[in-house]
């Protein structure tokens, strides 16, 4: 069974960037499409980027993700953070991007944008 757990949350002052790593254990990530999602208090999840399966590399805004095939690892790269990113953060294993279903998801990881 597929595995997903995130990494590389923590504290960042506005304006910084972080970096997050979703790694997968157990099977390929190459078969899924990958999404970002991301929930903040008192709100729902909401979308922030997504992956293809065949994509390597989107970005949108003040975000990009990426898929490192090598290491079976996908990242998300959030630069000029706002307070209003502070979330935890999740990954999540899809058929494709378009759909709304979500086969595996990660625990999360915490993002805290404050000064």
């Amino acid at each position: 069974q597929l595995q997903l757990v995130e990494s590389g949350g923590g504290l960042v002052q506005p304006g910084g960037s972080l970096r997050l790593s979703c790694a997968a254990s157990g099977i390929s990530l190459a078969g899924y499409a990958i999404g970002w999602f991301r929930q903040a208090p008192g709100k729902e999840r909401e979308g922030v980027l997504c992956i293809s399966k065949d994509g390597s590399y989107s970005v949108k805004g003040r975000f990009a993700i990426s898929r490192d095939r090598a290491k079976n690892t996908i990242y998300l790269q959030m630069n000029s953070l706002k307070p209003e990113d502070t979330a935890v953060y999740y990954c999540a294993a899809k058929s494709n991007c378009l759909e709304y279903g979500v086969h595996y998801w990660g625990k999360g990881t915490l993002v805290t944008v404050s000064s």
